[in-house]
């Protein structure tokens, strides 16, 4: 049909302007309002800022400065509804109202309640950059400074009272964990933890997040597989007002003060935020852990008009600890659960010789920029730089100087059949020097450098330290298509190069130290560099190892809400391409091979696509249903893509990308008296890769079995099922109970594939070229693991608890918690064929199926409960408030292992047999991780 002429266009327009009048009569008709007034029930202040909605219904507004609000809606089901308040330091309020078919509804005022336990979200803070400082064999997993964020009840028995116990929801580490500030992503390329250090000793200003539980759709990007938290770290986003605190603890540090101040915006649209605070400690719980920490944040926005504003915002928090290190059961037999073999006293002063120490600014701009009502587009450009750097003893080619090195321990001495009388002198003479002392020996350090004939240090303190600069540019859009459908795009890019090298750190009184490999007897092989042989390093100069990650990332990201009276729904998809290389800056000695060491190694590119789905259904308001479901790819981690990269470019053989498949069903019921959800889960992980560095004397690819390796794992397969449960019930007016649960059971549900890889290994005795791994002899093997549990704290945890709130201002609350199904890691050489198999290649000749059961089976640990007191009381005075609040943890003083891991230097099968029937226990047995005695933690406060 063709339209000419101006009738014909007349036409048109009356039609369009008639359909248009007819739409604005009904809207206009059906259009009613909520309306009121936002106050704090003791000061009938005006609340502004603080976030009103009927979640069911999707309609939200905020207050303004009058503490007024009001929301328009059309169209709904008459009947309840619960109206939601949120604001910043204050209780969440629900309560129902009654909505009828053209009517409006004003309700004034709505009293808000201070949260006086407000402090408590400071505990989890703690535990975030203390507990991932350790990353003592990797099966740290805190989750406090995610899931802080959350009201959901079994989060929040999470954040605070499981995962001090290295507790994994749905057991999942956190790698799977997103933290994103003003919506960059922190995540390491190195191991894709979230980088807790760039936020601590800042907690004041990290009040306002942006949650999503497990796989839930977030607007700012796919997200993390156990969770996503965007913190709001803008310098409008907080009100005016200051404040200062002092803390007392004895869990990290011993004493932190910080302080903080707001301007809110002001009339020429500038606004700032800044803090500053201190932690400091001389120890921990653990013995010998020093604690020094200093932190400064600012951020400054200026308003750009009605419609935009650019921020920038700078981190810098320094964190230096001493670490401490997992215990065998003849050590804590000894010497107890807190003992660290890491310390010495130096002139009167306690030195600990394994110092993690994080120097890693993080300046963000960002700029917001709202085109419309219904269409924004955030900006952001992220710039992070500085070390992280972790200080062990050099001890060249002399004994090993850790006062629990095996050798020095009773067992040793009685380690035969059976012992004489001067064996069990010896051995009683260890056990009393180990007992009344134990500990690092500096001056001995110190002499024994001193009387070196050349001068040239003998040991030393040396510092790995990885160097990193990363860049971040990100642009996130949301566009709201009606009433109905958003849609949220993200595209973000990522480049970081990183420089990992040793230095030699402190000489320990000498006048350098000889870089060369003083276990290596070939006089090219035992080089460090090649190309600058037997050099004498002085102190602070790079030595030993020295090559650069190159990683980067591109990442896009669409997603797609609908919201409906009763419905939500969610639909994302992602893809990414990721690229790593190697650039060795030595030719190292075992490695002289053109490219093999000095130089860029092949680039490794891996492309990954993910999508997730999902919705909530409400069937009355108060009972809900919701599904989840979630399937992704990713690139194996930067530090799992190289065999071993301190000496060589070679990559790791059979790398592809990981797979996740994750699905949940969750019902929730939600009103004024109870607040509960229970979930089923399920998580299949595929693909993953796994290298560990030990010394083993079952290296049979090498000349004599005794090989420093690098076991290099591909094909693990995850499984993790559960169900979990929160409950929380308001049973009297100030009288609130609840309890949690997480029954779970994660397993390995494949048999990957093992390989070592070292310079010990040689597939060519007649031209001495070092293959670099056992492949030509040994091959790839099994590893028969299917069904064994995955280690990473308890897989069942259990909590009921009481709060107490006074109408004077005082509150108090306390939890049981149960811990059950706890696993030692397990070693995976143990558990191929290098176990039955003999050095000449045939399989032992006394090997008894049965006995061998036996020694692989996995380790649970005991069981154990912990109780867990906290509380607080807060005085207004005028326009000011001061607040207390004390936490007590594992109030009964329970000593428990959080978790361990098998040995593997000696893994055969006679070997074990032998280990296990030493009368006077093994050498290399079971080490563990203890958790922490009674600890408190007091915080006082003045707000203004």
């Amino acid at each position: 049909m063709v339209v000419s002429g101006p009738s014909a266009h007349m036409r048109l327009i009356f039609i369009f302007l008639f359909i248009a009048c007819i739409f604005f009569r009904n809207s206009h008709a059906q259009l009613s309002v909520i309306s009121g007034r936002v106050t704090n029930i003791h000061s009938n202040k005006a609340i502004n800022g603080a976030k009103v909605s009927v979640p069911v219904l999707e309609l939200e507004s905020y207050t303004d400065e009058l503490g007024v609000f009001s929301i328009e809606y059309s169209e709904v089901n008459p009947g309840e509804h619960t109206l939601v308040i949120q604001a910043e330091g204050y209780l969440t309020k629900n309560f129902r109202i009654l909505l009828e078919k053209g009517k409006d509804l004003n309700i004034d005022p709505i009293l808000m309640e201070p949260d006086f336990s407000i402090s408590r979200s400071e505990i989890s803070v703690i535990g975030l950059s203390d507990y991932e400082l350790d990353e003592v064999g990797e099966v740290t997993a805190n989750y406090s400074g995610l899931l802080e964020a959350s009201r959901d009840v079994f989060l929040n028995a999470v954040a605070y009272d499981f995962s001090a116990t290295f507790f994994k929801p749905r057991g999942l580490d956190n790698r799977n964990v997103q933290l994103l500030i003003n919506g960059i992503s922190t995540n390491k390329f190195y191991d894709g933890r979230p980088q807790w250090g760039s936020l601590g000793g800042v907690n004041d200003l990290q009040r306002i997040r942006e949650f999503a539980r497990n796989s839930k759709s977030i607007d700012f990007g796919f997200g993390g597989m156990a969770g996503t938290n965007n913190i709001v770290m803008r310098a409008s986003s907080y009100s005016k007002g200051g404040k200062g605190s002092y803390a007392r603890a004895n869990r990290s540090y011993q004493n932190r003060i910080m302080c903080s101040y707001r301007s809110g915006i002001t009339p020429s649209g500038w606004s700032y935020a800044i803090l500053a605070s201190r932690r400091s400690g001389e120890r921990g719980f653990i013995e010998g852990t020093p604690y020094e920490a200093n932190s400064l944040f600012l951020a400054v926005e200026k308003s750009l008009g009605s419609n935009h504003s650019i921020n920038l915002s700078a981190f810098y928090t320094p964190v230096e600890r001493g670490r401490g290190t997992a215990l065998t059961e003849e050590v804590e037999r000894l010497k107890g659960s807190t003992y660290n073999p890491n310390w010495g006293f130096q002139e009167g002063r306690l030195r600990n010789s394994r110092l993690r120490r994080i120097e890693q600014p993080l300046v963000q701009l960002n700029h917001f920029w709202d085109l419309s009502d219904s269409f924004r587009i955030n900006t952001n450009l992220a710039y992070q730089f500085g070390e992280i750097g972790n200080t062990r003893l050099d001890n060249g080619g002399i004994r090993n100087p850790a006062p629990n090195y095996y050798q020095r321990l009773p067992s040793y001495f009685l380690r035969n059949p059976f012992p004489n009388n001067y064996d069990f002198r010896l051995a009683l003479e260890a056990e009393s020097d180990f007992i009344n002392d134990g500990q690092l020996d500096w001056e001995s350090f110190y002499n024994t450098n001193a009387n070196s004939s050349d001068g040239i240090s003998r040991i030393i303190l040396q510092e790995d330290v990885r160097a990193e600069n990363l860049f971040v540019f990100n642009s996130i859009a949301t566009a709201k298509i009606n009433e109905h459908l958003s849609v949220n795009a993200k595209l973000e890019f990522r480049s970081l190069s990183s420089d990992n090298f040793a230095i030699a750190k402190d000489l320990l009184g000498g006048s350098g130290f000889r870089d060369v490999d003083y276990f290596g007897s070939d006089p090219d092989q035992i080089q460090s560099d090649l190309d600058n042989p037997d050099r004498i390093v002085a102190e602070g100069e790079r030595y030993k190892y020295n090559y650069r990650l190159n990683a980067s990332r591109l990442d896009g990201f669409l997603q797609a809400q609908l919201r409906t009276k009763r419905l939500f729904l969610y639909a994302a998809i992602r893809g990414d391409q990721t690229n790593y290389q190697r650039q060795g800056l030595y030719r190292n000695g075992y490695f002289p091979g053109e490219n093999r060491s000095l130089g860029s190694s092949d680039r490794l590119s891996f492309t990954s696509f993910s999508g997730k789905l999902g919705g909530t259904y409400s069937i009355n308001g108060r009972h809900f249903t919701e599904i989840n479901m979630a399937y992704s790819t990713r690139p194996p981690l930067l530090r799992n893509a190289f065999a071993n990269p301190r000496q060589n470019n070679d990559l790791v053989i059979g790398l592809v990308n990981e797979g996740i498949q994750q699905a949940d069903v969750s019902y929730l019921y939600r009103s004024t008296i109870l607040d509960t959800r229970i979930t089923g889960y399920y998580t299949s992980v595929s693909n993953q890769t796994d290298i560990g560095f030990f010394f083993t004397q079952n290296a049979l690819g090498s000349e004599d079995s005794n090989a420093f390796v690098q076991e290099i794992v591909t094909g693990i397969g995850l499984r993790n099922v559960g169900i979990e449960v929160g409950a929380e019930a308001q049973i009297l007016t100030s009288l609130k109970i609840k309890a949690a649960a997480s029954v779970g059971q994660s397993i390995y549900n494949t048999n990957p594939e093992l390989y070592l890889s070292g310079d010990d290994f040689d597939t060519d005795t007649a031209d001495g070229f070092v293959e670099g791994n056992d492949l030509s002899t040994l091959g790839k093997r099994e590893v028969f693991i299917e069904n064994y549990r995955v280690a990473g704290g308890p897989q069942e945890a259990y909590q009921i608890g009481l709060e107490y709130r006074d109408p004077s201002y005082w509150w108090v609350g306390g939890t049981l918690n149960y811990f059950t199904n706890t696993f030692v890691d397990i070693s995976y050489l143990r558990r191929t064929s290098d176990f039955y198999t003999d050095k000449d290649g045939l399989p032992f000749n006394d090997y008894d199926e049965n006995i061998a059961r036996s020694l692989l089976k996995q380790e649970r640990l005991n069981d154990y409960f912990l109780v867990n007191l906290v509380g607080g009381k807060t005085w207004r005075i005028r326009k000011y408030t001061i607040g207390l609040f004390v936490s007590v943890n594992n109030l009964l003083g329970t000593i428990y292992r959080s978790g361990g891991f098998e040995d593997s230097r000696r893994v055969s099968y006679r070997q074990r047999l032998e280990e296990e029937n030493r009368p006077y226990g093994p050498l290399f047995g079971n080490r563990y991780f203890y958790g922490n005695g009674t600890t408190y933690f007091m915080n006082i406060y003045f707000r203004f």
